[in-house]
């Protein structure tokens, strides 16, 4: 395999994320413009005892050629609003925005 073709798949890191859940919605936020992107040490927990405790999850993109639209699509992602959670009107315990139903009886948020 020459060279060349060997570099234009060298992944290279785009953002440090401040957890697994960041880490996805970007790689998700990025695949919905069709670039292909990764997510690494996100099992780096696992280890605790042995690593330092400043490990984060870091997304990387695929293909170099993809870097600059990548980088682009993470300035949009990072100025997003974000949402607040909500409090279920039934049984009052706190939902994570990102949830139309409450994890502990199942209502419906009301807007």
């Amino acid at each position: 395999m020459p060279l060349n073709s060997l570099i234009k798949f060298s992944m290279q890191r785009l953002y440090e994320a401040r957890d697994e859940i960041e880490a996805q919605m970007l790689m998700d936020y990025l695949a919905s413009s069709h670039i292909q992107a990764n997510i690494q040490g996100s099992y780096l927990k696992g280890a605790a005892g042995e690593l330092m405790a400043n490990h984060f999850p870091s997304v990387w993109v695929m293909l170099n050629e993809d870097m600059p639209r990548a980088q682009e699509l993470l300035a949009q992602f990072l100025q997003r609003p974000r949402q607040e959670a909500w409090v279920c009107e039934k049984c009052h315990s706190e939902v994570d925005a990102g949830f139309g139903i409450c994890w502990n009886c199942g209502a419906a948020r009301e807007i």
